[in-house]
């Protein structure tokens, strides 16, 4: 059976696996406590961040690759336009965003206002980061006053990758979102694929609990 190491962006992963209704096992990796305390994730991937999958001989890491990996190997899926289908260009370039332009700057803006000494939280790079994630999500934006969606009409594995980065800004990094941004969320929060991976991720679903939504 595959494994899923991790939740964080392993939520996707775990997201996708269940809108596709493939088996799987989440196996918990504890960043906090110190990945160098879990020498069999470590022998999995040195590297020690999270997610990783282990599909037969295959081992994977970073969440967009492994949600391409997986529509491909295990598709075809309506999560993945046709790459001949009208939808398919704004599907890929949201399913990037989601992480290049959302999630990867946000990520530092959380780690400045949640672990930072009290006088680094606000400070130059965070800004910087903040900047970014605020300018790409103008594209966001712009996209959702046209469609409900962010590749059209069908919810795709770009809301997937999105939808983590805007929960991950207005959750852990206290960044409030618009009316669009917050009704985008309530529709795709709304799935049961959504709803089956978050009682699967015990941990993410006890963050949700304790962090309040900007």
């Amino acid at each position: 059976m595959m494994t899923v190491f991790g939740e964080g962006r392993g939520f996707r992963v775990v997201w996708l696996l269940e809108e596709m209704g493939l088996a799987y096992r989440l196996r918990p990796v504890d960043l906090l406590a110190g990945v160098e305390n879990d020498p069999e994730f470590l022998a999995i991937n040195p590297a020690g961040f999270i997610p990783v999958i282990q599909d037969g001989d295959v081992t994977m890491v970073e969440s967009i690759a492994i949600m391409e990996y997986l529509m491909a190997r295990y598709g075809p899926t309506p999560l993945a336009p046709d790459p001949q289908d009208r939808a398919f260009p704004a599907y890929q370039q949201f399913l990037h965003l989601g992480e290049a332009g959302l999630a990867a700057s946000v990520y530092f803006v959380v780690g400045a206002r949640n672990f930072a000494p009290e006088s680094e939280r606000e400070n130059w790079s965070a800004g910087q980061a903040l900047s970014v994630f605020e300018s790409r999500l103008t594209l966001v934006t712009r996209q959702l006053a046209r469609t409900p969606y962010l590749a059209g009409e069908t919810f795709t594995a770009a809301d997937i990758s999105v939808t983590y980065a805007l929960e991950l800004a207005r959750r852990g990094g206290r960044v409030p979102l618009g009316e669009a941004e917050r009704a985008y969320i309530a529709r795709t929060s709304a799935r049961e694929g959504y709803r089956r991976a978050l009682e699967i991720c015990q941990s993410t679903k006890a963050w949700f609990a304790r962090t309040p939504m900007s």
